[in-house]
């Protein structure tokens, strides 16, 4: 599901053929999924053009909600536009495919049943909703939590009608118990919703937690250290409508 909890990212052409990056906000790794993303779009295209990246970063790393993976399919939207490749987004997916699961989700550019290792996407229309989302200050590795022993399975697999009866209050994550225990700040999370009277469960593979708020709910303020922060699903992601100049990179849970 999207949500309004953004990056911002700005690009401007360069005729040299260089790929550069600024961070303008967060110091990110060398090889982060924006610069793998325009080298990845320079190499399938054979492009003579560059381009220069600003990153606003503001999602949180390591909190399950699709930071990078959004950065990343928002630079091989605008990158398309800019170098006027005219790819299709299924082109821009096999792509995006390859440089993780969840890039494809975010191509795509709707709230989505997604299945498979990110390829089989089935747009779903989803209510609007209103959610209090809240990172711990310790962030979780997805290959942590993946090569982890304690980790079920076994599950039954969940079906997309089960999905579009009840959306918001759908299922389990099966992660969850693991990075519980790996990350001792995603239980302290989820203690400080259920405080206040709220239900929640963790984004992705966290260490992020989240839960559904009424339009009028005020929170207090967020445990030390914790990231708290109020936030309404959207029903696309921006750059399917519009703009290459300027491109939001949005969040998931």
């Amino acid at each position: 599901m999207l949500i309004d909890w953004c990056d911002t990212l700005h690009f401007d052409l360069r005729a040299d053929g260089q790929i550069s990056r600024e961070d303008l906000t967060t110091t990110l790794p060398d090889q982060d999924l924006v610069i793998r993303a325009a080298r990845a779009l320079k190499l399938a295209s054979s492009t003579a053009l560059g381009v220069h990246i600003g990153i606003e970063k503001r999602i949180p790393a390591q909190a399950g909600m699709g930071g990078g993976s959004s950065d990343a399919a928002s630079t091989l939207l605008a990158l398309n536009r800019l170098w006027r490749l005219n790819y299709s987004l299924e082109r821009l997916g096999q792509i995006g495919l390859q440089l993780g699961a969840d890039v494809p989700f975010f191509l795509a550019g709707r709230n989505a049943w997604v299945e498979g290792v990110g390829e089989k996407i089935v747009p779903v229309d989803l209510p609007p909703g209103r959610f209090a989302v809240l990172k711990p200050t310790q962030g979780l590795e997805t290959r942590l939590i993946f090569s982890d022993a304690g980790l079920k399975r076994d599950s039954e697999t969940a079906i997309i009608s089960g999905f579009a009866a009840n959306a918001f209050g759908f299922g389990r994550n099966d992660l969850q118990p693991v990075a519980q225990r790996l990350c001792p700040g995603v239980s302290q999370a989820l203690e400080w919703l259920a405080a206040q009277g709220l239900s929640g469960r963790m984004t992705g593979s966290g260490s992020a937690v989240f839960a559904q708020v009424s339009q009028d709910i005020e929170l207090l303020t967020a445990p030390s250290g914790c990231r708290l922060r109020l936030c309404h699903s959207l029903l696309a992601h921006p750059l399917v409508e519009w703009a290459v100049s300027e491109s939001l990179s949005v969040g998931s849970i």
